[in-house]
């Protein structure tokens, strides 16, 4: 007799001739424990439903108080029961399908269902999804639905039962049950439980976003190699926000919109976030940091703050070409060069519908601009940012919503300008001791400050060409310093 014990609501739903398996219904397993004739058994769990407090679930319940091994274990119904329980699991589950779906010559071009029966796909090129899907969640069946809306992605995992079995698929079931019962039964590995938890925000259809998908999935495996469990949520989860540890923001901010809204609830929780509320309040604004770098000397392109009464008097101050901008653009977006009095008079009208002032200030061209990017006061990576081909910035935005970029070259820190470098932390920490890209320009009469962004790009192949993956490892680091230092009741050095 094997040591395997089947059970089902009803004996005749196990049409599947294997007389060295012993099968019993639900109710025969819950009220009579002595019909079980196998020692210490290995119980499949092939119940009609897993429901909390339905005859299934009491199975597995009484089960592992019984201390027979079972699948599905009362964690893995409960887990199963609510995405928003198995949501952890679909990052890493969704990054295997899409580099599944990446190496096929022919990928699917809709959305489709797998079904996954003791971990085997009936769709064997999905095989190393559904393995580890299995793997995660010990469910005998389970169908695995799979959209394409913008993007690839895990819609639900359902547990199924032999009631939902059809014809075609009954051969594959049998050959998967026979596989499974005739091989050790070692769960997997448990990974420690992590110490903390943290939110990305993003926003899948930014166009520009500050990471792509890529390195979004850098970040939650930088997290995984360092203990901490890293999860992507988008505008939909504010109510969600409290159930973790940490934010990172990683879509672009605004004082008017969710990314603001998302920053302020974090901190108010108790939450280590970054960008924090104060450096977006800060860096959002470019009248304010014009103003913030000459109350300290920081040098900085002569700019001067427009109101609709100085146009006229503009010219004095600067000349041509001017560089006009509004106060809170961003990706090159909202600033404009002005040639001559009539192009300056009809782009600062245009920008006055927007707000009641503007920044103009004095143009001065080089081929690209230094990013350096600075995090609690210690720069992590530099860049040269190119300007866009035949243009003097560097995204080149159409009116018809496309855009271009121009190149760009990373570097260590150690091997750029030290004096670049120390102006980028001097003009980081007048904000505060969060994650900053700061712009520079460098030219022969000096190095002067552009702009400081609270939410730099860190991205695949470009910051991170010199560092690897050890640049998404320095700022989960910081996160985990931070919390550390929280736990600990300290404050986060500043």
């Amino acid at each position: 007799m094997s040591s395997h014990l089947i059970i089902v609501d009803k004996s005749s739903s196990f049409k599947f001739d294997r007389t060295d398996l012993e099968v019993l219904t639900t109710k025969d397993y819950i009220a009579r424990p002595e019909l079980v004739r196998t020692r210490n058994p290995k119980i499949v769990n092939l119940s009609r439903a897993y429901s909390y407090l339905g005859a299934g679930y009491y199975c597995s319940l009484l089960a592992e108080a019984r201390s027979h091994k079972v699948i599905p274990s009362v964690k893995t119904i409960l887990d199963l029961s609510q995405k928003s329980i198995y949501r952890y699991a679909l990052a890493e589950l969704e990054e295997l399908l899409k580099r599944r779906l990446h190496k096929m010559a022919q990928p699917p071009e809709a959305s489709f269902t797998l079904y996954s029966f003791f971990g085997s796909a009936d769709d064997r090129r999905f095989q190393d999804l559904t393995r580890r899907t299995f793997d995660l969640f010990r469910c005998p069946m389970l169908k695995i639905q799979i959209r394409l809306k913008n993007d690839w992605h895990i819609h639900s995992l359902q547990p199924l039962s032999l009631d939902d079995l059809r014809a075609d698929q009954e051969d594959h079931f049998r050959a998967a049950l026979d596989a499974y019962t005739k091989s050790s039964w070692r769960e997997p590995t448990e990974k420690p439980a992590p110490r903390y938890t943290m939110a990305i925000l993003h926003n899948p259809k930014e166009a520009l976003p500050p990471s792509s998908p890529k390195a979004l999935q850098k970040f939650i495996k930088a997290g995984e190699a360092l203990g901490i469990t890293i999860e992507l949520v988008e505008k939909k989860d504010y109510l969600r926000l409290a159930e973790y540890d940490a934010l990172f923001i990683r879509e672009d901010t605004s004082l008017d919109d969710h990314t603001y809204r998302f920053s302020k609830k974090a901190e108010k929780e108790g939450m280590v976030v970054i960008d924090d509320p104060n450096s977006i309040l800060k860096c959002t604004n470019k009248v304010y940091l014009a103003e913030l770098l000459k109350a300290h000397n920081l040098p900085a392109p002569k700019t001067v703050i427009v109101d609709r009464g100085k146009i006229p008097w503009l010219e004095q101050q600067i000349p041509y070409p001017i560089v006009l901008k509004i106060p809170d653009g961003s990706f090159s977006r909202g600033v404009y060069k002005v040639q001559n009095r009539g192009e300056l008079e009809a782009t600062a009208a245009t920008l006055f519908e927007e707000s009641d002032v503007i920044l103009a200030q004095e143009f001065m061209y080089t081929e690209f601009d230094w990013r350096v990017g600075v995090l609690n006061r210690q720069p992590i990576f530099v860049c040269q940012y190119l300007m866009a081909k035949k243009h003097w910035q560097i995204v080149k935005h159409s009116t018809d919503g496309r855009f271009e970029q121009g190149s760009f070259k990373t570097m260590l820190v150690d091997e750029a300008p030290k004096a670049v470098v120390d102006i980028a932390v001097k003009a980081a920490g007048l904000i505060g001791n969060g994650l900053y890209g700061v712009d520079l320009k460098q030219n022969d009469r000096g190095i002067f400050v552009i702009e400081i962004n609270d939410n730099p790009n860190i991205d695949t192949g470009v910051e991170d060409l010199r560092l690897k993956d050890e640049l998404y490892k320095i700022i989960v680091r910081e996160f985990i310093r931070r919390l550390d230092g929280r736990t600990n009741g300290e404050v986060a050095r500043s």
